[in-house]
């Protein structure tokens, strides 16, 4: 991970389809503001009007289908602009900074899902993103309850909703494999309990972090 910078007061929500995180992004957003400091909730694909143009363009069903390496390259695209006019600037004003999703999820969609080499997320991760959050809470969920809660949830699923089982199954194991490998930082909820016990784990996850990490 050399020539990355680990924000502390960035945290991150990572987690397949239908996983919560609406609800825990929430909940932990709550705790963050009962500190009184500034919290600035963002998201990826998106997080600036040029980003969420690009989030548009990568989850529309109706484009012509995007290689991996495009679906890749739109994904740092919008981080990079994300991170320069939304992360940074938050956190040098000594802001929280919380997002749905982060550069985890190219490791698990474009790299597990879509098989693309691991070294190559990682290269454009050190050059265009420079930043990682100093916790991150992974919700993991079985791909066929979370695919049940789309499909509740969803009335016109986007381009990545539609993908097969088997994507998310890749998905699933790329996103605990890194949890292994940073168990410090990735941290696991299951995501299979009620909205109320998840949000209750992630906020306890939180405190703890606050009182022990900052």
């Amino acid at each position: 991970m050399t020539g990355l910078v680990t924000q502390p007061r960035f945290i991150t929500l990572e987690g397949g389809e239908g996983a919560g995180k609406s609800t825990v992004l929430n909940a932990v957003r709550d705790v963050l503001m009962a500190t009184g400091a500034e919290v600035v909730c963002t998201r990826e694909p998106g997080g600036t009007p040029l980003a969420e143009r690009i989030r548009d363009l990568l989850l529309d069903p109706t484009h012509e289908p995007a290689s991996a390496e495009t679906e890749l390259l739109l994904m740092f695209a919008a981080r990079a602009q994300h991170v320069r006019e939304t992360v940074l600037p938050a956190l040098h004003r000594n802001a929280w900074v919380l997002s749905d999703r982060f550069t985890d999820s190219s490791f698990a969609y474009q790299g597990g899902g879509r098989g693309l080499d691991a070294a190559l997320i990682a290269d454009l991760e050190r050059r265009f993103v420079v930043v990682r959050p100093g916790l991150t809470l992974l919700l993991d969920l079985g791909v066929q309850q979370g695919r049940e809660r789309t499909r509740v949830r969803d009335l016109v699923p986007d381009r990545i909703e539609r993908e097969r089982d088997e994507f998310f199954e890749r998905v699933r194991a790329a996103y605990l494999a890194r949890a292994g490998g940073e168990p410090d930082r990735i941290r696991v909820i299951d995501a299979a309990a009620s909205a109320e016990d998840v949000a209750m784990r992630a906020t306890a996850l939180l405190q703890h972090y606050m009182e022990h990490a900052l």
